[in-house]
């Protein structure tokens, strides 16, 4: 059961807000960042923009689609918590375990060729803070219905 406002809302996500929240920041934020901060990976990686931008693409892709299943994981963990719900630091340092996954997927070389892990760590770090701290704060001003509807946008 979720946490429920004056007026009837969801002020804790739900797995389905979540899930919803996840795939819009990283594909609008994450592509974008992969593109603005292309230049600087580009520099660090030794390589061109395009393949830097591409790498941070793929690097978004494979966030989106793993963190899908850590949403699954997040769920089952909140679910033994009195609030059902993270404290907001705990958002922050999930980064951690998802970024270390992501980099292994691409270092395996699996999904294409290995990202060097200082461009992945500029990368994905500070994809992570922005995605965090836009969620945290614009994005209930951009969107205020989106915190009471249970993180869902649709």
């Amino acid at each position: 059961m979720d946490s429920l406002d004056e007026g009837g809302g969801a002020v804790t996500p739900t797995l389905f807000g979540r899930l919803q929240t996840r795939v819009v920041l990283l594909s609008v934020l994450g592509l974008t960042w992969s593109i603005v901060i292309g230049p600087a990976v580009a520099a660090i990686a030794d390589a061109s923009y395009r393949d830097a931008v591409g790498a941070g693409v793929r690097a978004v892709v494979v966030a989106l689609v793993v963190g899908l299943g850590w949403e699954l994981v997040y769920h089952g963990l909140q679910q033994i918590r009195w609030e059902k719900d993270w404290p907001t630091l705990f958002g922050l340092l999930t980064g951690l375990n998802e970024g270390l996954v992501v980099f292994l997927l691409l270092d395996a070389s699996v999904l294409g060729d290995p990202v060097p892990l200082d461009a992945f760590l500029l990368h994905f770090s500070t994809l992570w803070i922005l995605v965090w701290a836009v969620a945290n704060g614009p994005l209930v001003i951009i969107a205020p219905r989106w915190r009471y509807r249970g993180g869902r946008f649709v």
